[in-house]
């Protein structure tokens, strides 16, 4: 059964209508789920790439009896503790976002989904567990055992973040399920769980995951660098995680293509909001970088010719389809969903030609650590890296509009009637989520003004040395 059938049946209004009414629950839902959507997968990415990056330098310090790298990696646990804890509230009210602010969505489809929730709920429970004891087993156990106790952490962090890319997979190419007499029936929750999307949009989660993390840590200490902290410690804590990202800024424009590979035939309107293609050219598409769709015109954008429909499809002579192939009410905001992927792929571009430069300028025997602009330029890597990585979920959750699940429940189904208890909660949200951010920089910067003091081993509130002496 096509989507646009299941749509049918869902659905006993006409789709113009559909189009224009919007429920009063529709604007404070979309706002909440942008703020807390957009303030949890940084910490998620954390949790994903962090135990990996702990784990090489842990091994580092076992297999060249390194105190300096057994430094950083116990170091490092106690701030992916700090993250980790404040990704517990962020994650919670995640969870109950989802059917208060999208009753419609749950409501119809909750069998549907529950399965790759449950797992990624089991899995941020495991995380946990193995965070706990590699925290507070050091000194505790033995060396390798103690070790691998990261290797769980990693496992679980990136189960995690496949059910819930999973889900999103799901929305973008809905499967698992039929619509008999306007019900789901016959669904099928492991269908969704191994929907044919979700491998490759993960592995574009996931590389970018370690592109934030990575540069977000290697940033830290090019600033500490740049303050004249010049010691093997900052270098070998800027290396290491450099390293990781420079493997997955090298990579994601690959991943990021084959992902895109065949979007002309999934989700027309999204790549012709990609490309800025308000008509169906007659032959050879061009790159649009810039512009902006003005009354249906095109306007201020730079054109490449033929590079769009040789990155886009793959041909130096068909056409990316336009948005004139496109209904009006099906649709999605064309300039924000165009600028947002130009961003992406932007920052991208400037993060991966860094890295190049420096391990160019590396084999070359020329140390850009004492390079000031370059660690300049290191020390932003992490923001842009967060900048790319916002631009490119606002691509595809945006792009994808006017539907939460893509040709058969459009968004203003899913959402409630009413507004009222929605904007409070939103309101609480941000003063909740600004109190934690404020929170967790002051308890990090915290961590580092002590450690840079010379205490090398800060107390574990509920550690076992702390509880003897209570």
């Amino acid at each position: 059964m096509s989507p646009a059938d299941l749509a049918t049946q869902l659905s006993d209004v006409a789709t113009s209508t559909l189009a224009s009414a919007e429920p009063a629950g529709l604007l404070p839902a979309r706002q909440q789920m942008a703020l807390s959507l957009g303030w949890h997968i940084i910490l998620a990415c954390f949790g994903v790439a962090f135990p990996a990056i702990i784990f090489v330098m842990h091994l580092r310090g076992i297999r060249r009896d390194d105190p300096v790298a057994l430094g950083l990696a116990k170091r490092w646990a106690k701030v992916s503790a700090v993250l980790f804890a404040i990704g517990v509230v962020s994650g919670t009210v995640l969870s109950f976002e989802m059917g208060l602010l999208w009753p419609g969505l749950m409501g119809t489809f909750g069998d549907v989904l529950g399965l790759p929730f449950a797992f990624e709920g089991l899995a941020f429970f495991l995380e946990a567990i193995f965070l706990g004891i590699y925290l507070y087993g050091w000194g505790r156990m033995p060396p390798k055992v103690h070790l691998f106790m990261v290797a769980p952490m990693a496992v679980t962090g990136v189960i995690g973040t496949y059910c819930v890319l999973a889900v999103n997979a799901w929305m973008n190419n809905p499967t698992g399920f039929n619509v008999v007499d306007g019900e789901v029936v016959d669904i099928r929750p492991w269908a969704v769980l191994f929907n044919e999307h979700t491998a490759l949009q993960f592995a574009h989660m996931w590389v970018a995951a370690y592109m934030v993390v990575g540069f977000s840590i290697a940033g830290v200490y090019a600033v500490g660098m740049l303050r004249g902290r010049r010691d093997r410690h900052h270098r070998l804590g800027f290396t290491v995680p450099f390293v990781f990202a420079t493997v997955a800024a090298l990579a994601q424009p690959f991943v990021g293509h084959v992902l895109g590979d065949g979007l002309d035939e999934r989700q027309p309107a999204k790549l012709a909001a990609f490309e800025l293609a308000e008509t169906t050219d007659d032959g050879a598409s061009p790159l649009r970088i810039g512009g902006v769709l003005i009354d249906g015109e095109v306007k201020g954008a730079l054109e490449i010719p033929y590079l769009g429909s040789l990155i886009s499809m793959g041909s130096l002579s068909e056409p990316v389809p336009g948005l004139d192939r496109i209904r009006d009410e099906d649709e999605p905001p064309v300039n924000l969903t165009h600028w947002a992927f130009q961003t992406m792929i932007g920052i991208g571009l400037l993060l991966m030609l860094g890295v190049v430069m420096y391990w160019f300028f590396r084999w070359r025997r020329t140390d850009l650590l004492r390079n000031r602009w370059f660690l300049r330029f290191a020390a932003v890597c992490g923001p842009l890296a967060v900048v790319a990585l916002q631009a490119g979920w606002i691509a595809t959750e945006v792009g994808r509009q006017p539907w939460i699940v893509y040709g058969v429940m459009r968004t203003t189904e899913a959402a409630g009637e009413h507004s009222a208890g929605l904007w409070w909660i939103l309101g609480a949200s941000t003063v909740v989520y600004g109190t934690m951010t404020v929170g967790a920089i002051v308890v990090l910067r915290s961590m580092a003004r002590r450690w840079r003091e010379g205490e090398t081993d800060l107390p574990s509130p509920y550690g076992p040395d702390r509880l003897a002496n209570l």
